[in-house]
């Protein structure tokens, strides 16, 4: 099966403002936004199209319905934000801190999640599309429930997370490491792993693997 990568965020030029303040209905588009912190929000159909944001501080915010189109986030620190039910859209996450983060029931359509810190994120029954993990700590992250197309893991820590009741087959997790990992028995089909990582595996079912 041919993997794909996921299509770039395609950027304008770009508005430079030292300032921007969200509310329900905002629409903040084109702009390039650097070292500001938009944390402990509460806001309803946020949408963010266009961007770069470099340096953005946003933890713990509850966005409701919130839409994010063709953009890129620099070294921002994302942690226990919810955004349940959200829309991403070309999007890359690049060196950015995603702990606790909550993308449940969330869109990804050509996402790269690139050198970032996701340990705790949930991606419960998030449907993927063309999404990359690359060089990233994802333990003891949540993938219950996973509905995707292309998704790639690539160098990431994967220890601790909780694929349930997620298909696996083609997915290949080769190029990542875990020393623990979840996984529904009956959908273990068609995954592919290394030597040392079925023994893992193995051993988390129970099985008593014997020289």
């Amino acid at each position: 099966m041919k993997t794909k990568k996921p299509l770039a965020p395609v950027l304008p030029k770009l508005t430079q403002t030292d300032f921007i303040s969200i509310d329900d209905e905002t629409i903040i588009e084109g702009m390039l936004l650097q070292d500001q912190d938009l944390s402990y929000q509460d806001v309803r159909n946020l949408v963010f199209r266009e961007c770069r944001f470099e340096k953005i501080t946003m933890n713990r915010n509850h966005l409701e319905r919130f839409e994010c189109s063709n953009v890129i986030f620099d070294h921002c620190d994302l942690s226990n934000t919810e955004w349940i039910g959200a829309s991403f859209h070309q999007v890359h996450f690049r060196q950015c801190k995603l702990t606790g983060t909550n993308f449940a029931e969330s869109y990804l359509r050509d996402c790269l999640f690139e050198d970032c810190l996701a340990d705790y994120a949930s991606f419960s029954s998030t449907n993927q599309k063309v999404v990359e993990f690359k060089d990233t700590s994802l333990t003891d992250t949540e993938f219950v429930e996973v509905t995707w197309n292309n998704l790639l893991s690539d160098h990431c820590s994967l220890t601790g997370s909780n694929w349930f009741h997620t298909k696996l087959e083609n997915l290949d997790l080769t190029k990542s490491t875990f020393e623990k990992i979840a996984f529904s028995q009956e959908l273990l089909k068609g995954l592919k792993v290394t030597q040392e990582q079925a023994i893992t595996i193995a051993a988390g079912l129970g099985l008593v693997i014997e020289d």
